[in-house]
């Protein structure tokens, strides 16, 4: 997950690399917590551009990991404003019955059980303070259902549910809680997709857009929900899918 803060920030991610790290542009401090230590390269692009971000290597499915990491948060930074929790993996493509228990249990572990323990622990965080703003990364996944992908698409229905649950909870104590649904986002984690001519064709073929995200398509919303102009924003599911589910 990737966390921020005006004074402090986090989340676990794919490792992926932006080419342009814009939260740390519009003020915050940057803590990124992932299992892929590629993303430490990340955190190293944002010091060399003159902000400010440290590395933490974290797997967010597991809670001792998940504390140490908002505890190096406010140890670096002093306190926790912004989180965005964009940890995920990809089930194999295969029909229901022909996905195994490990993989379901892989997919839950880190999709569901991953965002559930970086909430507990920010919220936590943020409530004793009264104020905070945090963005998970669903998938229109889960808003709706892809072929071959059911425990993707349980555990992003998970997210979304987690996400309006947590929102309830927290709204009278100045904290938000939203989500975004991404459609197909180039990062390594779906880059066997986009490297494969026809996996690439048929994921894009119900994209009105016709073509993948890249990072930054991502980035401007989550900037817009964690700050103050999104001040009423909370419990609200947000596409960004290039109208793929317009249809």
């Amino acid at each position: 997950m990737s966390s921020v803060s005006p004074r402090a920030a986090r989340q676990q991610g794919s490792g992926a690399r932006l080419r342009s790290p814009l939260r740390w542009r519009a003020g915050a401090v940057v803590v990124i917590g992932d299992v892929d230590a590629r993303a430490e390269g990340t955190a190293s692009d944002i010091t060399t551009a003159g902000g400010k971000a440290v590395f933490h290597k974290t797997d967010v499915s597991d809670s001792a990991q998940v504390q140490a990491l908002v505890a190096r948060a406010v140890s670096e930074f002093g306190t926790l404003d912004i989180a965005f929790n964009s940890a995920g993996l990809l089930p194999p493509t295969a029909s229901l019955v022909d996905q195994t228990e490990a993989d379901w249990d892989r997919i839950m572990r880190v999709d569901v059980t991953g965002v559930f323990l970086c909430l507990k622990y920010q919220l936590a965080l943020m409530a004793k303070v009264g104020r905070g703003a945090i963005v998970n990364t669903a998938s229109v996944a889960g808003l709706r259902a892809d072929p071959g992908m059911a425990p993707y698409v349980a555990a992003k229905h998970a997210v979304v549910g987690l996400t309006k649950a947590a929102a309830i909870d927290y709204a009278t104590q100045g904290i938000r809680v939203n989500a975004i649904a991404p459609g197909l986002v180039r990062t390594p984690m779906t880059e066997r997709w986009l490297n494969d001519p026809n996996m690439r064709d048929r994921v894009l073929a119900d994209s009105p857009i016709g073509r993948a995200a890249e990072p930054e398509d991502i980035a401007g919303l989550v900037l817009f929900l964690t700050s103050d102009l999104a001040s009423i924003i909370t419990g609200a599911v947000y596409p960004i899918d290039g109208a793929r589910t317009a249809h």
